[in-house]
């Protein structure tokens, strides 16, 4: 029997219905004290039902919902710049996830929060594992880093638009193939994660450059490239690099369980 494989990014999923529980109570983009329990317990349903909503729709034989380390992942160590600015979780969200977590297991469906690293690597890891064994993989997410992900055995699923992140969304948006997405996002950055890219390439000329040389690889050892580009990309060398590295997902990570531990009653 073929495994199916739903694997939840929980804290994209729980965020993103907290903003809309949240936004009809927000005052001046602030939310009062005695409206928080309420905000709260809305979003604390609300994540039950969308859990029961993508289980009856894709069906699957095992599931599993992924949480983000409290502790900073390795990329932080690379450039502490990542993710600079970005708008932290609430405290009295955070203080829920817990309970949100037992809403999960009520549906059959454990959580897993690594010690020290990001979902996003923890799901590529355990995603390719089951593509390799000929598998299915449905990961539940609107993180565009998984789109790189994609194959065959592995497909992503919008559950806030109700579509796929496929092969045809990704050329639409991105104009290059899934594969050549990290080389894409190295060359343009990543404004999300606060990841720099190289000065003055945009996606535009990323695409451009990608699809006709292929590679970062080859852009590099091209020499017909224009001079004002060949500029830019010696000049933002050593950030290409490490944009490169902060950008890929690691698909090593230690999981300590295996399949039968998540499989669906």
């Amino acid at each position: 029997m073929t495994a199916h494989v739903v694997l939840i990014d929980a804290l994209n999923l729980i965020r993103r219905i907290y903003a809309v529980q949240e936004r009809p109570f927000l005052l001046n983009n602030e939310l009062a004290e005695n409206t928080k329990a309420q905000v709260l317990h809305n979003t604390s349903n609300a994540c039950g039902q969308a859990l029961t909503n993508i289980l009856e729709m894709l069906n699957p034989t095992h599931a599993l919902a992924v949480f983000d380390s409290e502790a900073p992942c390795w990329r932080y160590a690379l450039y502490p710049d990542y993710k600079k600015g970005r708008k932290k979780m609430p405290e009295h969200l955070a203080n829920k996830l817990n309970e949100i977590q037992d809403e999960f297991l009520k549906q059959h469906v454990d959580s897993i929060e690594p010690d020290e690293d990001e979902a996003d690597d923890v799901i590529a890891t355990l995603a390719v594992k089951v593509a390799l064994r000929n598998q299915n993989v449905t990961i539940i997410s609107t993180d565009k880093c998984f789109l790189s992900l994609i194959n065959e055995n592995i497909q992503v699923y919008d559950y806030f638009n109700r579509r796929y992140l496929d092969d045809s969304y990704i050329h639409d948006k991105f104009s290059v193939r899934s594969s050549q997405l990290i080389d894409l996002w190295a060359l343009t950055g990543d404004s999300t994660n606060k990841i720099p890219g190289v000065a003055g390439i945009g996606q535009i000329t990323a695409a451009e450059l990608i699809n006709t040389y292929g590679s970062i690889n080859a852009i590099l050892t091209a020499d017909k490239l224009k001079s004002s580009v060949k500029d830019k990309l010696e000049q933002g060398k050593d950030m290409l690099k490490l944009s490169h590295q902060l950008l890929t997902l690691k698909q090593n990570i230690p999981l300590g369980f295996n399949l039968k531990d998540i499989r669906l009653q």
